[in-house]
């Protein structure tokens, strides 16, 4: 099992974000869903890696968050609240999130497992690559990338019409902003964190 603790960089000297990275993450399948834990904090139980790394990479995309993957058992039954939850993944968590709030300059993400191996270490490793490509993307390469993500634009022209540029100008964002890049580094880091309590 999952549990990400995903803590706001900075709260004590800006606006508190929770009610937007709630919103951001709602349709995430989840087993328990995100919610405020305490302060400027949320969390959520997961069991599908895929879920892990879209929540990773959608709260480490405005650069505001601390991303902690706690990876272990956890206790059950679940309750019905993250807040009430308990178990090595929760705690595994916990020192994720510490973790990443010691990266400094480098993309604030850290995964803890209950068993020492190198999958944790290796997704650890590629999350940070691709939230990196994440971070540095201008905010015209992300209207092109979200347009790119609704089901009514398949192709690129039908990306470049809702947008209002040409396809030239869509296929141009879409390499600058390692698009590419980021869907290999997706599936590897699913199939890592898949692999990472064996």
């Amino acid at each position: 099992m999952f549990v990400m603790t995903i803590d706001q960089r900075g709260s004590r000297k800006g606006t508190d974000l929770v009610p937007e990275a709630l919103a951001a993450l709602r349709d995430i399948p989840v087993v328990l869903p995100f919610e405020r834990t305490v302060g400027d904090e949320i969390q959520g139980v997961l069991e599908d890696p895929r879920s892990v790394v879209d929540a990773a990479l959608r709260a480490l995309r405005t650069g505001q968050w601390y991303v902690g993957i706690g990876i272990g058992a956890v206790d059950v039954p679940l309750p019905d609240s993250p807040r009430a939850g308990s178990g090595a993944a929760f705690v595994l968590a916990r020192q994720a999130v510490d973790r990443a709030k010691k990266t400094g300059e480098r993309v604030p993400l850290a995964v803890q497992p209950a068993a020492a191996g190198g999958h944790a270490a290796a997704a650890e490793a590629v999350l940070v690559l691709v939230g990196g490509l994440v971070r540095r993307r201008t905010g015209a390469e992300w209207r092109v990338l979200d347009a790119l993500g609704r089901p009514e634009n398949r192709r690129q022209i039908d990306v470049a019409r809702a947008v209002g540029i040409s396809p030239q100008a869509v296929s141009k964002a879409i390499l600058r902003s390692g698009w590419q890049e980021e869907q290999g580094g997706r599936a590897a880091a699913e199939l890592l964190l898949a692999h990472s309590d064996t």
